[in-house]
């Protein structure tokens, strides 16, 4: 009898403290995918893997650096709980705190990566109009129009044309509405 009283004790302990882990492996996947989707800086074409790296390597330096010393201080507060649920407890607090973060960040940058979507969509829309008015020689070359963004409201777009090597190259302003389109002398095709 005292045996299975230990057994399901201890049982019971292992259930409430075996969660950093689990959570470790679902909130990295989640973060990284949270990473590719709603990037807290950059314009958010990183993709879910580098996502997964980046937030594998965050998640496991919290539980690895910070979970050890939060579990001491819990242990301070609750003398009841094992060393290691409470540095469990504690790491499992970490991944969701950072999970918070990088969504909080991700809601907040948002706008800025949904306007330069904006601004890439019009520079594109504005060398297509280009294209067809002035220059419609490049006409079959929309299809693998490039565009490189310079500094904010600025891109280059470039339009191939039967010359691989010398494209029709136009400088987009998109600060203005409707876009300002001036032809690029370079006529090299973006990177």
């Amino acid at each position: 009898m005292g045996a299975e009283r230990l057994f399901w004790r201890r049982a019971r302990w292992r259930l409430r403290g075996a969660w950093q882990w689990p959570a470790y492996v679902v909130l990295t996947i989640a973060d990284g995918v949270m990473l590719a989707r709603l990037p807290f800086s950059g314009d958010g074409t990183a993709g879910v893997v580098p996502g997964v790296l980046v937030a594998g390597f965050a998640n496991l330096l919290a539980v690895a650096l910070l979970a050890p010393p939060l579990g001491r201080r819990l242990r301070r507060r609750r003398p009841d709980l094992p060393r290691i649920v409470a540095t469990d407890y504690a790491g499992t607090a970490l991944l969701v705190a950072i999970a918070a973060a990088l969504l909080a960040g991700g809601l907040v940058h948002r706008p800025a990566v949904a306007s330069e979507a904006r601004d890439a969509r019009a520079a594109a829309a504005a060398a297509h109009d280009y294209v067809l008015a002035r220059a419609p020689r490049y006409r079959d070359g929309l299809a693998g129009m490039a565009a490189l963004r310079l500094e904010p409201d600025l891109y280059r777009v470039c339009v191939p044309g039967d010359d691989p090597a010398r494209w029709l190259c136009l400088i987009v302003g998109t600060h203005q509405s409707p876009p300002g389109v001036t032809r690029d002398p370079d006529m090299t095709p973006n990177p």
